[in-house]
């Protein structure tokens, strides 16, 4: 037999002979395995064993329950309306153009506080002067025209008389008269006409105020051809502003002309303004079908604070309660470990809820009737509960030791 390199070694010379294993030998080494692996489950066991143990001694006869409670005491109860408005001056005058033109001159800009019928800006007036000069000279020939015609009429009339002339040439020429009237008038008109449009260069302010925005530029040609152009936004009283805030149409039956409000600025974030609504607007506003009303807030800007556009987060008093009986809205939603939460009987959803009160240390159940809340308390208007009880809000487990433990599920 041909062996490789090592074949010369003595290992390689001898021959290996497997017996075979006999079947006892094998039923040892099973039973040797199977015991390994049983000690080790029953360490395993052991050790599950003494958590679970641990785990109910924790919360057993050796732990305590704690409760957090908070006092029954009389306090002020206030429900409010938050919406989103924007500030805004009370009165905003619209200054537009009537005519078309060139803006020759400005004289007003942003934050000039203007008198009524001051000019702020001046469109060229030479077109206008131009078409003016025209209809008067035609109103001048027209005229002149009409007063020989007239005098014309006079000496018909004479003649007729005299039996100089026939009476149907007087009555002709009492017809050249009239049509002579007639166009008279008419260039009257246009030149009243061509007169107002030359004094409509002149843009003037309508109101006492102050300039808001200004929409034009000197050199910019304005047309009034379909829309009459927005040149300045003049706010007649920037001491008096408003709010117009976007109610929802689930609280804007809540709100009524005559309740107060306090909102807040970015400008201002630790300051609070207060307002009264004056005004609820019945005209909806539909945003991707989303329904809000304007309430209006009225609100006193003497020191100048507030500026026109700016985004106001707004609290609207509805209602409000004074010297009430109250308790945290934690303690009508808190009921004991291992006590199921019924429905309180004999009273209407809403009216009639149940507490429970620390009393000789233990948790008695008190049943109350409900009155107005708010988004921390709750009125308590009538039931077993005194002034200065104490409300349990929570629970918390500790040790022997007074420690802190987390809750054990129960086996």
């Amino acid at each position: 037999m041909t062996m490789g390199a090592n074949s010369d070694s003595p290992e390689s010379r001898l021959n290996v002979v497997k017996l075979p294993v006999s079947p006892a030998t094998t039923a040892r080494q099973r039973w040797s395995r199977l015991r390994r692996y049983g000690i080790a489950g029953m360490i395993a066991s052991i050790f599950v064993v003494g958590g679970v143990a641990a785990a109910l001694w924790a919360t057993g006869p050796n732990s305590s329950t704690r409760y957090v409670t908070a006092p029954a005491a009389r306090g002020a109860i206030t429900r409010t309306v938050t919406a989103t408005g924007t500030v805004n001056p009370v009165l905003t005058i619209i200054v537009g153009s009537y005519v078309s033109g060139v803006i020759q001159s400005l004289s007003c800009d942003y934050n000039t506080e203007v008198k009524a019928g001051q000019i702020c800006a001046k469109i060229d007036p030479r077109p206008f002067q131009a078409t003016l000069d025209q209809y008067a000279g035609q109103l001048m020939r027209d005229q002149a025209i009409l007063d020989k015609d007239r005098a014309d009429l006079d000496r018909y009339r004479k003649l007729v008389t005299q039996n100089s002339i026939a009476r149907q040439q007087a009555e002709d020429q009492e017809h050249v008269v009239d049509q002579d009237e007639g166009t008279v008038k008419l260039d009257q008109g246009l030149v009243e006409g061509a007169k107002l449009n030359l004094e409509y260069t002149d843009i003037v302010s309508p109101v006492d105020g102050t300039v808001v925005s200004r929409n034009v530029t000197q050199g910019q040609t304005v047309a009034s051809s379909f829309q009459t152009p927005t040149l300045f936004l003049i706010a007649t009283d920037l001491k008096q502003m408003q709010v117009d805030t976007n109610t929802s149409e689930g609280d804007i039956g809540e709100v009524k002309e005559g309740d107060k409000a306090t909102f807040t600025v970015d400008a201002f974030p630790k300051r609070i303004f207060a307002g009264v609504v004056s005004q609820v607007r019945q005209s909806p506003q539909t945003v991707q079908n989303v329904v809000t009303y304007d309430a209006v807030v009225s609100v006193d800007n003497s020191d100048l604070a507030l500026k026109p556009g700016m985004t106001a987060s707004t609290q609207i008093v509805v209602d409000q309660r004074n010297d009430v009986l109250r308790v945290p809205n934690q303690a009508l939603r808190f009921a004991p470990s291992g006590v199921v939460a019924a429905a309180p009987q004999g009273a209407p959803a809403g009216d009639r809820a149940r507490l429970w009160v620390l009393r000789d240390g233990k948790p008695v159940a008190v049943e109350v009737v409900t009155g107005l809340d708010d988004s921390n308390f709750t009125e308590i208007v009538s039931g077993d509960l005194r002034e200065g009880d104490s409300v349990i809000t929570a629970e918390a487990r500790s040790d022997a030791r007074g420690q802190p433990v987390l809750p054990q599920p129960r086996l």
